[in-house]
Formats: C-alpha cells, sequence, structure tokens
C-alpha cells in the first residue's frame, strides 16, 4: 500500500511539474512572438513605440487581440500560428496601435 502511494504521489506531482513548466514555456513563446511583432509593427511605423521592447511586446499582444477580432469579423482565416499567435491579424493589429499610439504620443503641435 504504501508502495502504491509513493508511486501516486510521485505521478501527480511529475504531472504538475511538466504542467507548469510547458505552461510557462508557452507564456514565454508567445510573449516572444508578441514582441517580435510589435518590434515589426514599430519598424513599419513611422516613430517610435513609447515603453521600448515593453511597448512592443504591449502592442503586439493587444494587437494580436484587435487584429483578431477583426479578421474573425471579417471571416478571414490566415491559419499561420505561432506559439498561439495568429502572425497576419496580430501583425496588422500591432500596425493599428503603433499608429493609434504614435498619434496619442506625439509631441508635435497641430496649426
Amino acid at each position: 500500500m504504501p508502495l502504491l502511494l509513493f508511486i501516486l504521489v510521485a505521478l501527480l506531482l511529475g504531472w504538475a511539474f511538466f504542467a507548469v513548466t510547458f505552461s510557462v514555456v508557452g507564456l514565454v513563446l508567445t510573449l516572444v512572438v508578441a514582441g517580435i511583432i510589435g518590434w515589426l509593427a514599430d519598424m513599419v511605423v513611422p516613430g517610435e513605440l513609447p515603453g521600448g521592447w515593453l511597448g512592443a511586446v504591449l502592442a503586439g499582444l493587444i494587437g494580436g487581440f484587435v487584429g483578431g477580432l477583426i479578421f474573425h469579423a471579417l471571416g478571414i482565416n490566415t491559419g499561420l500560428r505561432l506559439a498561439g499567435v495568429e502572425l497576419i491579424p496580430a501583425f496588422v493589429g500591432a500596425v493599428m496601435v503603433a499608429i493609434a499610439a504614435e498619434a496619442f504620443t506625439s509631441r508635435r503641435r497641430i496649426a
């Protein structure tokens, strides 16, 4: 009986370890992909995103959400996914976020 209990506990702890490890790795990969998409959107839009690399990651994450909503509403399915991020809708949304960020944070005077 103690051996069976030991095996059960070992299996549960092993499963918990792998579940946490793979979920953390998935989160990190998603953030890396979002950062790259945000950085690419920052390269396309004139000006700079506020916040540096954190701004690029946020633009990629928010852009993925916005672009996904827009593409889903229009019925467009690209099928290109990497680490849980749809690449084309995320890029389009990140460009929109970068344009909005540039418009709201620009220090140029409007005459």
